[in-house]
């Protein structure tokens, strides 16, 4: 696998959000989806993933919460205005901080339960157990020094503190050369972590496994439907500036697809006690 750096992931996403939000979701809400009833639109199977990790980590109105990969800041105002929580967002990309300010500054309603900052995963600017719970949704995989990142999540969380999140794995470690290009490398991101080995290094780094489950056949339904989303949008030439883009990805998304069929890409849920 080729190695990236942080700093070309950041460019990444700033470079792609206004091509992501044109077609997955407007709001910038860019993360994976639980297909519970197997019909839902995307956006509902979006929230039933929040929804399941927000129920599980036992989120409520004393929490203090960090939301790693914040990415627009959507998921993270969505739950202040839920719960009463207080919450910190933080994100590798700019564009994205940017734009969660400016959603912020338009809601007055959460203005003084959430923050937004531009940061590194692996060098999170917060005290020892600062946060009751660590939120992370479709982050962790980018980050290339994993082991760094999990370690700064268990240093800032209390005592009894809860880290819920999903990830990407890998099941297997061989795979085929579509894969790595169209996959691993399309997002600049590789991982050692199977759904077992990821519960191991959790466990090794001094966390409880409360809750776990390989979710990757909603991985490929997820890529299913965003296929079908882009297909429908070039029917239409509703977004004529972004034709050839869509086209990359319709290509993408099912090199995407066939990788999850054939074990080289999976998708967990984590919720961890310290």
């Amino acid at each position: 696998m080729k190695k990236y750096t942080e700093k070309e992931t950041e460019l990444f996403y700033d470079e792609e959000d206004e091509l992501y939000r044109s077609f997955w979701d407007e709001n910038g809400s860019l993360h994976w989806g639980l297909f519970n009833k197997g019909n839902e639109d995307y956006l509902t199977a979006s929230e039933n993933l929040t929804n399941l990790m927000a129920v599980q980590s036992g989120i409520n109105s004393k929490s203090k919460i960090l939301d790693l990969g914040c990415g627009n800041g959507e998921v993270t105002i969505q739950l202040a205005k839920k719960y009463g929580c207080n919450i910190v967002g933080v994100d590798i990309s700019g564009v994205r901080i940017e734009n969660a300010n400016k959603k912020l500054k338009g809601d007055s309603a959460v203005s003084s339960l959430v923050k937004f900052k531009k940061a590194s995963a692996t060098d999170l600017p917060f005290d020892k157990e600062e946060f009751t719970h660590l939120w992370s949704q479709a982050t962790i995989y980018h980050v290339h020094d994993k082991d760094k990142a999990l370690s700064e999540v268990y240093r800032v969380l209390k005592k009894g503190g809860i880290f819920v999140f999903d990830d990407l794995t890998k099941p297997k470690q061989e795979i085929s050369k579509d894969s790595r290009k169209y996959v691993y490398e399309r997002l600049l991101f590789d991982t050692p972590f199977s759904f077992e080995t990821y519960k191991k290094k959790l466990e090794e780094i001094g966390f409880k496994i409360v809750y776990s489950k390989n979710i990757s056949n909603h991985l490929s339904k997820s890529y299913h439907v965003l296929k079908d989303i882009l297909e429908g949008r070039l029917e239409d030439n509703a977004k004529i500036k972004y034709i050839q883009d869509y086209k990359r990805l319709i290509f993408a998304y099912q090199k995407m697809i066939e990788a999850i069929e054939n074990k080289e890409l999976g998708w967990a849920i984590f919720v961890c006690e310290k």
